[in-house]
């Protein structure tokens, strides 16, 4: 069961953080909104919910998922792979030390994103990315391994629409994922089942379980109407202003 979350509201400059999105800037009144309907899906699918405060210095800083990885009673604070981001790192480490008896980090030259691991009961799916490098990715499996975990990269350089490896991928539980098209074949998820997402609702892929909800973006009708199909609970949310920023629902929020 996940207990905490720990959420950064938008800062007033939201707009001048990275995107390769080109959806136009975000409104900024709008993203806030939006944020609040998200922290307040996290309270009823029973999380505690931790608001940390805005960081003008760090426009992208409300995609808190980057920061760190959770694993079991263990955190690993990760080193961003784009450099307007570094700063951003210290605050979650501060944020997460209340939670945790020990703290783990990814090192120079490594760079490593928490978009880009998907944890999936005791295996981890790690992307090698534009944000995520080999040696980021292959740290953080040292750090896992021992811990009893299992470890998978997966290289999605180069795939389109794909920043993070979970821009396209989620785990819903039971041995089930949820896959973009690019990934539905891919060697890594050999063996499981698979829920393919049509290409035009994409960005549907980035949803999240909390405990017995699946929290996906609104936009996304097919794909909605084939989840509640296979009987899980859903909680809808419009996205539009995050999505502008190349952010989805994962991205919000750090769960453990």
């Amino acid at each position: 069961m996940l207990r905490h979350a720990l959420v950064r509201r938008p800062g007033a400059n939201f707009a001048d953080g990275l995107t390769t999105a080109g959806l136009g800037p975000p409104v900024v009144e709008i993203a806030l909104d939006q944020h609040e309907k998200y922290c307040m899906a996290l309270r009823a699918c029973g999380l505690e919910v931790t608001r940390l405060a805005e960081d003008l210095r760090h426009p992208d800083s409300t995609f808190v998922e980057d920061t760190a990885v959770v694993a079991g009673r263990r955190a690993v604070v990760t080193r961003p792979g784009a450099p307007s981001r570094a700063g951003e790192v210290a605050g979650a480490r501060e944020a997460l030390r209340p939670y945790f008896d020990e703290l783990d980090e990814i090192v120079s030259p490594g760079t490593l994103d928490g978009g880009d691991v998907c944890e999936a009961d005791d295996r981890f799916f790690i992307g090698v990315s534009e944000r995520t490098n080999e040696e980021g990715a292959r740290q953080l499996v040292a750090l896992l391994e021992p811990r009893g975990y299992e470890a998978t990269r997966v290289d999605v350089r180069g795939v389109p629409g794909l920043l993070h490896l979970k821009s396209g991928l989620a785990y819903l539980g039971a041995g089930r994922f949820l896959v973009v098209e690019a990934l539905a074949d891919h060697a890594a998820f050999h063996g499981t089942e698979r829920i393919v997402v049509d290409s035009e609702e994409s960005y549907g892929a980035n949803c999240i379980r909390i405990n017995d909800v699946v929290l996906l973006a609104a936009g996304c009708p097919k794909l909605e109407r084939n989840l509640r199909g296979r009987g899980e609970r859903l909680l809808v949310l419009e996205m539009s202003e995050f999505r502008k920023m190349d952010g989805g629902l994962s991205c919000l929020s750090l769960r453990f």
